[in-house]
């Protein structure tokens, strides 16, 4: 019988420590578990205000496009105005004063629209 009680008492020591030891590794996983949630909650904070951040430079970078197309097309349309008012026919050098003076008008006038829609919002 002391050597059924002896052997029990050994099992149950072994019992004791491996429920010991699963309790320990069960802590760490535990704070590993907690590490990975605040790890991934900060990770999607950062998602999230880089997203924010994305979307403000697509749609800055939208109106720039646009407003450089419309810089494009104003620079196009002023320069064949004005080789038409450099080139003129015999004839027509005092339309050349009048044309000038309202090419730059417009121009002047296109200039400040097209500053104002590049300018920073």
């Amino acid at each position: 019988m002391t050597l059924q009680r002896a052997a029990l008492q050994t099992y149950n020591n072994e019992l004791v420590k491996c429920i010991e030891e699963l309790c320990l590794k069960r802590e760490r996983l535990d704070r590993q578990i907690q590490q990975e949630e605040e790890e991934k909650g900060r990770l999607q904070h950062d998602i999230s205000v880089l997203t924010e951040k994305l979307s403000r430079v697509n749609e800055s970078l939208a109106r720039r496009l646009a407003a450089r197309t419309s810089f494009n097309r104003t620079i196009a349309e002023t320069e064949a105005a004005y080789m038409k008012v450099t080139s003129p026919l015999p004839g027509q050098h005092f339309q050349i004063l009048e044309s000038s003076q309202a090419l730059l008008s417009v121009l002047k006038q296109e200039t400040g629209n097209l500053s104002k829609a590049t300018d920073p919002q």
